[in-house]
């Protein structure tokens, strides 16, 4: 009772007392987090490795049960759940709660880094990672064009538009959906590599050999000094079949032409993105872990509408396909109606029973004081 009995004995005190918790409340409010569920990080390791090629069951005996074996023995492991697919491995170490998740990182790191030289030649390095609950994106974004083809619109995309999206503020990453960009494929004809008695393999290395540009040094003068560079000799398709692969009994020159097909074509040719049922091209905005996401989305948009409004080719569209910010904008401005509703019936209350207004005025004071002072 002391307070109640300090704040009617001392009623400036307590004015300035309330100014004061209003004044720390409303700087303490510029800095609160706006996010639809609450910042949990679970301690969730992820690890994935690429085998370029590899079936699935071959992935799962020589990649996934290797880094099983190694992994079942780091400290508070709580569970591991792996997925071997065609070309790919991928394991989730889940932690006991107590359990830090740099360290446990660290440790699959180290961990993995010693069965490496036990995995086949051609697996990519392993990837160590951090799972994060925010590692989803918070906005679709599609771009459109009336006269680029979906190689073409990637590759725009990827040279001018990501940049642009990734140095925002509170943005962590950009996930790129859709067929990709252009590259160079090569469909081997198998009755045409068994009568030259060729492998893919032969293929392989050849490409490999003939493919390169490397660096030739520099020429040094007296007055100037110049960088030689050695262009590579393959950067069409034409090129690419007039390929030498090897040279037959009767000396007659294999060339990539005559036992496969040779076309530039999307990187991924069984992955697709589609936007109101139709094929596009698009990529996804993730957020930073303690980033606002209403501001992040906020930037998001004045950079899309900047580049609508002149930045882009004619004919060219960027779209926004998604927006996780919708809710939580709507929550808030329920949270805001429901206090003032709240309160306005509050005081209406204690005016009807009571018939007094210094009555009512005391609690339509008192609760946006103890509202805004709760912000700190």
């Amino acid at each position: 009772m002391w307070l109640s009995d300090i704040s009617v004995k001392r009623p400036v005190f307590a004015t300035v007392l309330s100014l004061m918790l209003i004044a720390f409340g409303a700087l303490s409010f510029r800095d609160l987090t706006v996010r639809e569920y609450p910042d949990v990080v679970q301690p969730v390791v992820q690890v994935s490795a690429a085998y370029p090629g590899a079936a699935a069951d071959i992935i799962e005996t020589r990649v996934t049960q290797v880094l099983e074996g190694e992994l079942s023995g780091i400290e508070g492991v709580k569970t591991i759940r792996s997925t071997s697919r065609d070309g790919q491995a991928s394991l989730n170490i889940e932690f006991e709660l107590s359990r830090d998740l740099d360290e446990a990182a660290n440790d699959v790191r180290d961990r993995v880094s010693r069965v490496v030289d036990r995995l086949p030649e051609d697996v990519e390095t392993p990837s160590v990672s951090k799972s994060d609950s925010d590692s989803q994106p918070i906005m679709w974004l599609t771009l459109t064009s009336d006269s680029m083809d979906m190689m073409a619109l990637t590759d725009y995309m990827e040279r001018y538009v990501l940049d642009r999206f990734a140095v925002i503020p509170g943005v962590s990453n950009i996930n790129v959906f859709g067929s990709g960009g252009p590259s160079m494929r090569v469909w081997v004809d198998p009755l045409a590599m068994a009568a030259r008695n060729l492998t893919v393999t032969d293929i392989e290395a050849a490409v490999r050999r003939e493919n390169l540009e490397l660096p030739a040094g520099r020429v040094e003068s007296q007055d100037r000094d110049f960088q030689v560079r050695m262009a590579r000799n393959y950067l069409t398709e034409d090129d690419f079949r007039n390929l030498v692969i090897s040279q037959g009994a009767d000396g007659h020159l294999i060339r990539l032409g005559e036992i496969a097909r040779v076309e530039i074509g999307p990187r991924q040719q069984d992955r697709s993105f589609r936007t109101n049922g139709a094929i596009t091209t698009g990529f996804g905005v993730v957020k930073q872990s303690k980033a606002n996401t209403v501001e992040v989305l906020d930037a998001v948009k004045v950079e899309v509408d900047r580049l609508n409004a002149g930045d882009l080719p004619d004919g060219m569209e960027l779209v926004t396909s998604g927006d996780d910010s919708m809710f939580i904008r709507a929550a808030i401005d329920a949270v805001y109606w429901t206090i003032l509703m709240t309160t306005t019936l509050v005081g209406l209350v204690i005016l009807v029973f009571l018939g007094s207004f210094r009555a009512m005025i005391v609690p339509l004071v008192t609760i946006p004081v103890c509202l805004i002072a709760s912000f700190s």
